[in-house]
């Protein structure tokens, strides 16, 4: 038996979902989805691929780039503008730990709510 999944949602934990869609959908430029409320939030990608975003009570971040706290997940983003794209991101929320293993190639940053993620070229 041959099977194809296609990927259909991806939730992220966190304390505060709404500022944590917020952040994502200024960056990727996504749209609402209008039941989210105080305890989720939700994106939605023109292809029906749907992020979420799940209010979590004593939430703690991961721990980059060590494992005290896995990372639970890990995102990748392309970007043309590398450097343009990090600044934004960063004024935007994200911070960028002193760990990072991509050198040049890529950038690690986290999200507002501490996730691990990379930020690499087109």
């Amino acid at each position: 038996m041959s099977l194809r999944l296609k990927l259909a949602a991806i939730t992220l934990d966190c304390a505060d979902p709404e500022a944590l869609a917020a952040f994502y959908q200024r960056a990727m430029g996504l749209e609402a989805h209008p039941e989210s409320n105080g305890d989720f939030a939700g994106l939605t990608r023109e292809d029906g691929l749907f992020i979420g975003f799940q209010r979590v009570d004593g939430y703690e971040a991961p721990r980059w780039p060590g494992q005290g706290r896995p990372q639970q997940v890990h995102l990748d983003f392309t970007a043309d503008d590398l450097d343009g794209a990090e600044a934004a991101l960063l004024e935007w929320g994200a911070t960028k730990p002193a760990h990072q293993p991509g050198g040049e190639r890529w950038r690690v940053l986290l999200d507002p709510a501490g996730h691990p993620f990379c930020l690499t070229r087109s």
